[in-house]
């Protein structure tokens, strides 16, 4: 298996990972499921588009297989190739393949990253035909009942040269994510992390105030990831300046003028 394949197998019983819907996402991506839709959802890193493709795979109770894409990333890789094996020449089915056999969710995490050569053969899944021609070995697969492709990207990330086409992006329906409203992302830190909700509140209001900064070249700014991150080393004992200063600050920035500007955002969001 690939390393940046992971396989999610979901029971009837099994609890769907948690997820704090913002506006009816999770109601769009089960039509979406029922009319056999593929989705592209868009959004900021860490702002919990993963999060919720796992938890609408344990919804819908589908097999979920995600692909974190890369540069490195072909076509090959994720239809398959024939390997030798005692001798012989053998076929083996890459995630995609596999996903669309089983009837599986498969969610490609920033597509956009991958080679061009990838979107090519994902178009005959996200339309009408539903069926994955495989060149190599001659087959046409039709999907199995319950295949959904989902794919990812961040917008805002990424250059000219790493977009979607057009003939690829109009054969998905959008859904639009962000970081969530203080509230609810307020009930997230506090709930993954197990912090108190003061704490939770204080990391929320220093998340606004850096998302708010325009002077400085950032390429992201802080996600509820990191939030999360920093109240768990909270959780266990590290002080919350110092849990700030790894989690969010250094997290965000090499550059030592930067990170000077973000620290003192931390001093003066955390004295109140």
């Amino acid at each position: 298996m690939d390393h940046s394949e992971q396989h999610h197998l979901t029971a009837n019983d099994a609890q769907a990972p948690y997820y704090a819907e913002q506006g009816g996402e999770a109601a769009l991506f089960e039509h979406a499921f029922a009319q056999r839709l593929p989705v592209l959802i868009k959004g900021p890193t860490g702002c919990g588009k993963t999060r919720f493709v796992e938890h609408m795979a344990a919804r819908l109770q589908r097999p979920l297989i995600t692909v974190s894409c890369h540069d490195d990333l072909s076509a090959a890789d994720l239809v398959g190739r024939h390997l030798i094996a005692d001798g012989s020449t053998v076929w083996a089915d890459g995630p995609l393949t596999r996903a669309v056999r089983q009837g599986a969710i498969c969610y490609l995490d920033e597509v956009v990253e991958a080679r061009k050569d990838t979107t090519v053969v994902l178009h005959p899944l996200a339309d009408d035909r539903r069926v994955l021609p495989i060149e190599r070995t001659g087959e046409h697969i039709a999907a199995a009942p319950g295949f959904m492709l989902v794919v990812s990207y961040n917008p805002g990330y990424q250059n000219v040269l790493k977009s979607l086409k057009p003939s690829t992006r109009q054969r998905f329906i959008a859904l639009n994510f962000d970081y969530p409203a203080p509230a609810i992302e307020q009930a997230i830190v506090a709930r993954e992390s197990g912090v108190s909700p003061a704490i939770a509140e204080q990391l929320v209001n220093l998340a606004q105030a850096l998302r708010r900064l325009t002077e400085q070249d950032l390429e992201e700014t802080v996600s509820t990831r990191l939030l999360v991150m920093a109240a768990r080393l909270v959780a266990s004992g590290v002080a919350l300046h110092t849990a700030c200063q790894a989690a969010v600050v250094d997290a965000l920035t090499d550059d030592a003028d930067t990170a000077a500007a973000l620290a003192e955002v931390v001093a003066a969001v955390l004295q109140h």
